[in-house]
């Protein structure tokens, strides 16, 4: 579970792409286009006034189609790109620090020790057996050898590699490839992960499966994370908060709940409109008042197709809501979640609950 203090913040973030940059900063802070900066004036806007606070310890995801400036979001994180205007505030031996304001030894420290990032395209050392390529960032931070072996080999059985430590990345498959980066990036033991595209490679079953070793790692290891995708279903998912990008702008960020019950615009609900909202809204959102009614308990935080399930295997309409600890909530009906599983552009008389038994549906990107 994400904390409610934020992990980076970010404060107004400007990147433009030219010869005179910081001449082009205030046309861009009084409103200027994206494309009459780029016809009139020769630069491109990579980013405009981006401000977002990410959940210490929980996944930060930044969604956009190409060319909505989320890699170039993130590359800002550990300074790979220099901004134009802004801050990018994070928290170091309990100080909110500017990575933008770093010298170059602050910098370099800051890269190795506090953040590791996982490539699209894997960025294996083919000439490194699978356990050179995870104790590589250990061997550059000075770690002894033997130490760095078994933490390194710690991490390559951790994400489901063990035995594989002396094969070499052109033995192995893509999602096993991934799995080798991951690993490499755990091993670090920083405390920002940095995520572009990481599973964007893959094949969809393969990627499926990369996204639940992702989820059940980060129960044991609770980083901040920052995972960039063009997909909304990955994106709802992994995402304990959401971000999404349009031509450098935010557009809209929150919870996936709030993104997919509330678009800021038709350009979100365009993408949400065939969003399964079974697996995104959860039991707290719809539940009444109400007393203990016999009927099966749910947890708060569970998603509503699930607590379909349960009643539909226990052959009731409706559940108790129960926090953590197991006290009394509310109530949720059968009927109400049927209601909001269906998008507003369908007639509810269509819906019908999820069948136990019924395979689950195909997750298309978007």
């Amino acid at each position: 579970m994400a904390e409610a203090t934020p992990g980076i913040r970010i404060r107004h973030l400007y990147k433009i792409f030219g010869p005179r940059p910081e001449a082009m900063l205030e046309l861009a802070q009084q409103g200027v286009s994206k494309q009459e900066l780029r016809d009139r004036h020769g630069h491109v806007l990579g980013l405009k006034d981006i401000s977002i606070d990410m959940p210490a310890g929980g996944i930060q995801v930044v969604m956009g189609l190409s060319g909505s400036g989320k890699s170039t979001l993130i590359r800002h994180i550990n300074r790979l790109i220099d901004p134009t205007a802004g801050e990018v505030l994070v928290p170091v031996d309990g100080q909110d620090v500017d990575v933008v304001k770093m010298n170059h030894r602050e910098l370099l420290r800051f890269r190795r020790e506090q953040t590791a990032m996982v490539f699209q395209k894997f960025a294996l050392f083919p000439h490194f057996t699978v356990l050179e390529n995870v104790q590589y960032g250990l061997q550059v931070q000075g770690v002894a050898a033997r130490q760095r072996r078994e933490q390194a080999a710690r991490w390559i059985e951790r994400v489901g590699l063990k035995g594989y430590a002396d094969h070499y990345p052109n033995q192995l498959s893509g999602g096993m490839q991934q799995r080798v980066g991951l690993a490499r990036a755990l091993a670090n033991d920083a405390p920002i992960l940095l995520m572009d595209e990481a599973f964007s490679a893959l094949d969809p079953l393969i990627r499926s499966d990369m996204q639940s070793v992702l989820l059940d790692l980060q129960q044991e290891i609770g980083k901040s994370i920052v995972f960039i995708t063009h997909d909304l279903d990955e994106a709802l998912r992994l995402g304990d908060r959401i971000a999404i990008l349009r031509d450098g702008e935010v557009v809209q960020q929150g919870t996936g709940q709030q993104i997919v019950l509330r678009p800021a615009d038709d350009y979100i609900a365009s993408f949400v409109r065939d969003v399964n909202r079974g697996r995104v809204i959860r039991c707290r959102t719809l539940m009444g008042e109400g007393s203990p009614v016999q009927g099966p308990s749910v947890d708060a935080g569970m998603v509503i197709e699930e607590a379909a399930r349960l009643l539909n295997a226990e052959g009731c309409k409706v559940a108790n809501v129960v926090n953590a600890r197991g006290r009394h909530l509310g109530v949720l009906s059968m009927d109400e979640i049927i209601g909001a599983m269906v998008p507003a552009h369908e007639p509810a008389a269509a819906a019908q609950a999820p069948d136990p038994a019924a395979p689950a549906p195909v997750a298309w990107s978007h």
